[in-house]
């Protein structure tokens, strides 16, 4: 161990941690990567904070010696965006996990940034209060995870993103000084620093504090599903319905690959066809039953061969356990896959789908479909055997010429992944060296030595 390598071990032995500094390889063996288990790397020494002023002394010791350190909380990550930087310090925020406060008057809540996603819900529930954002994960993902990628979810088509329902939080930023951005009006003033800090992906520092908008639960909700012969016949009815003059609080396609790792699964007794498109209404009851009326109508006109609807809870809570479970489901179908997460205008959904489907032929690549197909979100599943001479570098050629078709029809490489480490490659397919520089000026503004999650989203310029 190097001489700066002890420094730094021996200073966070003086926070008096006792056994929750790690430094053994075994004791940080599962904090080496995350949901992207393709890139691994062993952190110098892992920190479980269980106070803010935990996270601010080992960040100020960071900061003094000049090391690198990564936020992490339940790792859930498909971007390697919190993999640990090499010599550097992991600060897992798992043990922040209170939820501070609920305030049903302003409909907020306070929590820290280990709080699982899905407890935030069930702590506003008594006062008929949700948090909207649902990430695939949020039974797992931790509320400060969402923050740093600005995280989605099958519902975020009517309610928007985790940047939309963030509207404070407290920061320590990378020199260790504990800041507070936003407020906990819902009437924001002054310059939007809690926008630019959401989906930022750690590069600002870690919120150890977040105030977050809550929604009513709705009155009614409805979830319909369609099936369809193909999966650009799915596309082109999100964008018939859209056009239409319907919002539904989520849209969402499933092909037959990702039905039949549902159905190996979780067994949702999804009906059988190449596409399936599941859509859910919310709202008043007198509004969803005009919507839900005008919906049917649609769907039967879009080319559906089959449709169902039901507002049964336990009925809905397994359609969407099978559509929430596709990730992890495909590993009945391949024993390794990877998840893309490209995103394309709503109008060419249904060419993108055609076009992959043709790729997938072409590259003999199996790739299962399952996305939130209302805001244009796609996660193809490429499916491959990494014990196959060649088959990982195969898929992840397919996986990169996902996103460049992506691009080329007017979208985005990432809709909620996030950058990471696995993309910063494709960034200069959407944005100009200028575009990039400035980022990078931008970023070194607020950490002039790239310590908060050095080496992910931009690439970091060598520090003396």
């Amino acid at each position: 161990m190097h001489d700066m390598e002890e420094r730094v071990i021996g200073a966070l032995a003086q926070l008096e941690l006792g056994d929750r500094l790690l430094t053994s390889p075994a004791a940080m063996a599962s904090f080496g990567s995350d949901a992207l288990t393709a890139f691994h790397q062993r952190p110098l020494a892992v920190v479980l904070a269980e106070s803010v002023d935990d996270v601010v002394r080992a960040v100020r010791i960071c900061h003094r010696e000049r090391v690198p350190f990564v936020a992490r909380g339940s790792g859930t990550s498909l971007s390697g965006g919190s993999l640990p930087v090499e010599g550097g310090i992991v600060i897992a925020l798992n043990r922040l996990n209170r939820v501070l406060s609920v305030d049903p008057d302003a409909r907020t809540a306070t929590v820290q940034p280990g709080v699982i996603n899905l407890d935030v819900s069930r702590a506003a529930a008594s006062h008929g209060l949700a948090y909207a954002p649902d990430p695939s994960s949020q039974s797992i993902c931790s509320i400060g995870g969402n923050v740093a990628f600005n995280s989605g979810g099958a519902h975020c088509l009517k309610h928007g993103m985790t940047s939309n329902h963030v509207i404070g939080m407290t920061v320590v930023l990378p020199d260790g000084e504990l800041v507070t951005l936003g407020s906990d009006s819902t009437e924001p003033a002054g310059p939007d620093w809690v926008g630019m800090f959401c989906g930022s992906e750690g590069l600002f520092g870690i919120a150890v504090e977040v105030t977050l908008r809550l929604v009513p639960v709705p009155e009614a909700v409805r979830t319909s599903l369609a099936v369809y012969d193909s999966l650009q016949a799915a596309g082109d009815a999100v964008a018939q319905i859209v056009s239409a003059g319907l919002l539904p609080v989520a849209m969402e396609i499933m092909d037959a690959l990702a039905i039949e790792a549902a159905e190996a699964s979780v067994k949702p007794n999804y009906p059988s066809g190449a596409a399936l498109l599941i859509v859910e209404l919310e709202g008043e009851r007198e509004v969803v039953d005009g919507d839900a009326a005008r919906l049917d109508e649609l769907l039967r006109a879009s080319g559906a061969s089959e449709t169902t609807a039901t507002e049964d809870p336990d009925a809905r809570g397994l359609i969407w356990k099978g559509r929430k479970s596709a990730f992890s489901a495909v590993g009945w179908l391949a024993p390794d896959y990877i998840v893309q997460d490209g995103v394309v205008p709503r109008t060419r959904l249904g060419e993108a789908l055609a076009e992959i489907d043709r790729m997938s032929a072409e590259a003999g690549i199996r790739v299962a479909n399952v996305f939130h197909a209302g805001d244009g979100n796609l996660h193809p599943l490429i499916l491959f055997d990494g014990r196959e001479p060649g088959a990982v570098e195969r898929a992840e050629h397919l996986a990169g010429e996902i996103l460049r078709l992506c691009v080329s029809l007017g979208g985005s490489i990432t809709g909620e992944h996030g950058i990471g480490v696995e993309k910063r490659a494709y960034l200069s397919l959407m944005f100009s060296p200028d575009d990039l520089a400035l980022m990078g000026d931008v970023r070194r503004s607020i950490d002039p030595l790239e310590l908060a999650n050095r080496g992910k989203m931009l690439v970091p310029e060598t520090v003396s």
